[in-house]
C-alpha cells in the first residue's frame, strides 16, 4: 500500500524548505504521497495541496484575529481529510500559530509527528516547551541552539543543519543571471512575502529609497515579489506610492540572484535576512506591523533582537529599525553607509557575516530531515 504523508508548510520560505525534503525523500522513497498545505515549491515537487500559502500566510495578533474564520475552515478541513486519509506521519514546518494546535489533534489520532524548524519559544513564550514535548515525536531544529532549549523535556531534538546554508552553497555556484538594473550601483528591496507586509513596509523602504536617489545619483533599485501573485500587489503599492526613485524595477522570484547582484539591501525581518547575510550582501533590517501586534510583542518577547542574523550571532550585526522608527529618513541613513565598499560599517558587517555562517555549520538540513522521516 502507498506511503501516505501529511506536510504542512504554511509560509513562503517554509514551502521551500519543505519542499527539500520531500524531494529528498522521495529519492529514496519514490512511491509515497505527500500531500497537505504549501506553495509552489511543494507543488512543484508532486504534493497535493489542500490549500495554497498565499492564503496562509498571515502574522501578528490583529492579522491572525481578522483572518480566524478563514484559517478556522482550512484547520477543519485538513483534519478531516487527516481521519479519511489516516497518513503515516506528519512533517510540520515552522508555522507554529496553526501547526502546534494541529500537532494536538495529530497526537490524539496516533498520528507521528515530525517537526521542522522550530517555533520560536526561545524567543517568546517558553511555556510552550512542555506543551510540545508533548504533543511532537521528534523536533528537528536548524540552529544549534535550539537543542538546549528542550534539555529539561524526553523530547528526542536532532540538529540537522540549517537549510539555508547549502541552499545559498549552491546558488552561488550558479553563474548569474542578467537582470534590468538601470545603474552601476544597485539596491536590492525585500519588502517581504506577506500582504500585510506588502502594505505596511513597502511605501516606506520606496520613500527611502527616493532619499537615497537623492543623495546617491549612480543608484538604481529593485523589488523583489515571492510569486506572481505577491508581484501584482507590489506593483499595485509601486504605482500608488506618492514617493519612489526614477530607477525602480519589480522582478518575480528572483530575491537571491537580487541579493547577490546588490551593493546593498533593505530586507524586511524574516528568513530573508539570513539568506542575504549568508549570500554577503550588506543590509539594513525592517519591520512595520499593527500597533496591536507591536503592543504584544514587545510584551512577550524575551530577546532582544528580531532579525535572523542578529539573533544567531546573538549581537546587532546589522541594524534594525522597527515601529515607529522604521521611516524614510531613518532607513536611508542607515544603509548610506553601506554603500562605501571601504566603511566601517561594511567592513564590520560582513566580519559579523562570517561568524554566522561558521555558527551555522556546512550540514545538509533537507537530507538529515529527509534520512529521520524515512527512518
Amino acid at each position: 500500500m502507498k506511503k501516505s504523508i501529511l506536510v504542512i508548510a504554511g509560509e513562503v520560505s517554509g514551502d521551500l524548505h519543505a519542499s527539500k525534503v520531500v524531494k529528498a525523500f522521495k529519492a529514496q522513497s519514490p512511491d509515497t504521497a505527500f500531500w497537505g498545505l504549501g506553495g509552489d515549491d511543494l507543488q512543484a515537487e508532486g504534493v497535493e495541496l489542500l490549500q495554497h500559502t498565499d492564503q496562509m500566510s498571515v502574522m501578528g495578533l490583529a492579522e491572525v484575529l481578522k483572518h480566524y474564520r478563514f484559517l478556522k475552515g482550512v484547520f477543519d478541513q485538513l483534519l478531516a481529510e487527516v481521519d479519511r486519509r489516516k497518513p503515516d506521519a506528519a512533517l510540520l514546518v515552522d508555522y507554529p500559530g496553526f501547526n502546534l494546535r494541529l500537532a494536538a489533534e495529530l497526537k490524539k489520532r496516533g498520528i507521528k509527528v515530525y517537526y521542522y524548524i522550530c517555533p520560536k519559544v526561545w524567543a517568546w513564550n517558553k511555556k510552550r516547551i512542555p506543551k510540545m514535548a508533548r504533543i511532537i515525536d521528534r523536533l528537528l531544529v536548524v540552529f544549534p541552539f535550539e537543542v538546549d532549549v528542550f534539555k529539561d523535556t524526553d523530547l528526542q531534538v536532532d540538529f540537522v543543519g540549517n537549510p539555508l546554508v547549502a541552499q545559498i552553497d549552491a546558488f552561488l555556484a550558479t553563474p548569474p543571471t542578467e537582470l534590468p538594473w538601470g545603474s552601476v550601483r544597485r539596491i536590492a528591496l525585500l519588502p517581504g512575502s506577506r500582504r500585510q507586509e506588502i502594505l505596511r513596509i513597502l511605501p516606506t523602504i520606496l520613500a527611502a529609497a527616493k532619499k537615497l536617489e537623492s543623495q546617491h545619483t549612480d543608484l538604481s533599485f529593485m523589488v523583489a515579489s515571492p510569486n506572481t501573485r505577491i508581484e501584482a500587489l507590489v506593483n499595485e503599492q509601486v504605482a500608488m506610492a506618492a514617493e519612489k526613485p526614477a530607477r525602480l524595477t519589480v522582478v518575480c522570484g528572483k530575491a537571491r540572484e537580487l541579493m547577490r547582484q546588490a551593493d546593498a539591501a533593505m530586507v524586511t525581518s524574516g528568513t530573508a535576512t539570513l539568506e542575504t547575510a549568508l549570500i554577503g550582501t550588506p543590509q539594513i533590517i525592517v519591520y512595520k506591523t499593527s500597533v496591536a501586534t507591536a503592543w504584544f510583542a514587545r510584551a512577550v518577547l524575551t530577546i532582544r533582537h528580531i532579525g535572523l542574523v542578529n539573533i544567531v550571532a546573538k549581537r546587532m550585526v546589522c541594524p534594525e529599525l522597527l515601529q515607529q522608527h522604521a521611516t524614510p529618513e531613518s532607513l536611508a541613513s542607515a544603509l548610506g553607509p553601506l554603500l562605501d565598499p571601504d566603511s566601517r560599517e561594511r567592513q564590520a558587517m560582513r566580519a559579523g557575516y562570517d561568524e554566522v555562517r561558521t555558527l551555522l555549520g556546512s550540514l545538509d538540513a533537507a537530507e538529515n530531515a529527509a534520512r529521520i522521516l524515512l527512518e
